[in-house]
């Protein structure tokens, strides 16, 4: 995972900045969850942010925390207390060089009602990184000398390369002999392949009568659904996006010119997706069922129109059925 991980305002949150003469109402809380980790171990971030219940927070466009790495960022539901209101976010962090290292500050605004801004700055945290599986007592031990192979071993060792050696030569001549008495054999064509979009709303269907949700499995039966929807996106605009995270998979399909529409029925169909498999949200099966009618919807909008303006064949299938976006079901 690359750092400066790309993020779009509404699924970042930001850290500590205490209030400031224009803006009392001001206050963010950053705290970690540990300040020791070996290497490769995940450091919790969470951030909570209290300001007016009438202002806004503009979260940063991209957040480069190194020598940390963010591997996940995770939004909480604001909540209205009278006038005021809170905003949170957990990160998930990890670092892969040792020693003290430092969690670094970054920015955030707050938007008023009246157009005003006000810029706020976060706290800074040290975590200290150490090495996995080292000696408490932390002894050195004396360097073994080599192991001593005796003679008669050795010589069955080369005598035994050699012979490996001269077989894989036989091996390699004797198959370039076949090839060059060969006889020429023109390959039979083989069928077209199927359209994606036919094999992403075939596989979308066998998901949804599947008895997935019916045996407890709401988060695999999220993640097959994006599965299949990124595969969609790869063969149809060129975008790894198995490889991808969600907003870089929107920010490649603007880069290949996509649709805004387009573009936004895929984040609505990911963004629910992602809530089940990074935050645990666990949704009822009528709101499982219609986060698939929304990847349905957007393989049947972003289906390639045909020369003549006709769609081709397959393209209606499960059209009518599909909303435009999700339902209420979600707790």
């Amino acid at each position: 995972m690359t750092r400066g991980l790309p993020l779009v305002a509404g699924f970042l949150a930001v850290a500590l900045a205490w209030p400031s003469a224009a803006s009392a109402q001001l206050r963010v809380v950053t705290e970690v969850d540990t300040t020791l980790v070996t290497v490769g171990d995940r450091v919790t971030l969470t951030v909570r942010v209290e300001h007016g219940a009438d202002e806004t927070i503009a979260w940063p466009d991209s957040l480069d925390l190194s020598p940390f790495e963010v591997l996940a960022a995770r939004l909480e539901p604001m909540r209205a207390e009278g006038d005021r209101a809170v905003s949170g976010a957990v990160f998930s962090l990890t670092a892969f060089e040792l020693g003290a290292l430092e969690i670094p500050s970054f920015g955030i605004a707050v938007l008023r009602p009246d157009g005003t801004r006000e810029e706020a700055e976060t706290d800074r945290f040290g975590v200290e990184v150490v090495s996995v599986g080292t000696e408490q007592s932390g002894d050195i031990h004396e360097i073994r000398g080599p192991l001593s192979i005796p003679v008669s071993a050795a010589r069955v060792a080369l005598w035994g390369l050699l012979f490996m050696l001269l077989g894989a030569a036989l091996l390699v001549a004797w198959r370039k002999w076949r090839e060059r008495h060969r006889p020429e054999e023109r390959p039979t064509p083989g069928p077209p392949p199927r359209p994606a979009h036919e094999v992403a709303l075939e596989a979308l269907n066998r998901l949804e009568v599947s008895s997935m949700l019916e045996q407890g499995r709401v988060k695999e039966y999220h993640i097959e659904a994006s599965e299949i929807v990124r595969r969609y996106v790869e063969v149809r605009y060129r975008v790894p996006a198995l490889e991808m995270t969600t907003w870089e998979v929107l920010d490649g399909l603007e880069r290949a010119g996509v649709d805004a529409g387009h573009r936004r029925a895929l984040r609505d169909f990911l963004d629910p997706c992602d809530m089940v498999k990074f935050a645990k949200v666990r949704p009822l099966a009528d709101g499982s069922r219609a986060v698939v009618a929304l990847g349905r919807a957007f393989v049947v909008a972003s289906v390639p129109v045909a020369p003549g303006g006709a769609r081709p064949a397959g393209e209606g299938a499960g059209a009518e059925a599909a909303p435009a976006r999700a339902g209420g079901d979600d707790v």
